[in-house]
């Protein structure tokens, strides 16, 4: 990802529905940080290295996409050189546009994005298939929000869903502390942001 001369790295900014959803995001997201207890390794604005490892060259521009330095590899160093706009591009193309987040409803996008940033977008999506059955909708929550995952959010008020998926969320970060007690340290930030 060439952020200098990529024609690609603009339009997401003009996208005002995204624009809406990265403002909610960034009070949950700091700048580097590199905490040994945390399993994604070096994280800035909350993309990790464990993250940007995985992403390869989705963009299609014929480099690994989080490359920042043009070395040829992913590593640490591209973290630590990763701006705010590197990483609100990083969430348009990973996120928003991959799973097209932009086509529900606004307040379920923004929190499906702000989630999907701190916990991966298929343990997101089976919080949000949690909330939905949690309505009494059909739903397998496989992490894939495919056609039923949409027409099932679709169906549900903003006012119904929100305080579900807020639920779920914080029972997962829970479960998480649960099975990885040196995550506690993080818990009071993950259920702010949970509720948020």
């Amino acid at each position: 990802m060439n952020t200098s001369s990529s024609p690609a790295f603009g339009p997401h900014l003009d996208d005002g529905r995204f624009r809406a959803a990265v403002d909610f995001l960034w009070p949950h997201e700091g700048g580097l940080v590199n905490d040994p207890v945390d399993p994604g390794g070096i994280t800035n604005w909350g993309v990790s290295l464990r993250f940007a490892k995985s992403c390869g060259d989705l963009d299609g521009d014929g480099r690994l996409d989080l490359d920042l330095d043009g070395d040829g590899d992913v590593d640490a160093d591209d973290i630590r050189r990763m701006t705010k706009p590197d990483a609100a591009y990083v969430y348009w193309l990973y996120w928003w546009q991959r799973y097209r987040y932009g086509e529900l409803h606004l307040p379920i996008a923004t929190k499906v994005l702000d989630l999907a940033v701190n916990m991966g977008a298929k343990q997101a999506h089976k919080v949000v298939q949690r909330a939905a059955r949690a309505h009494g909708r059909t739903l397998l929550d496989d992490g894939d929000l495919g056609p039923a995952s949409r027409s099932a959010l679709r169906s549900l008020g903003n006012a119904d869903i929100l305080p579900a998926i807020r639920s779920e969320a914080a029972g997962f970060y829970r479960g998480l502390v649960a099975a990885r007690p040196a995550s506690s340290k993080y818990l009071g930030g993950w259920l702010n942001r949970a509720y948020a």
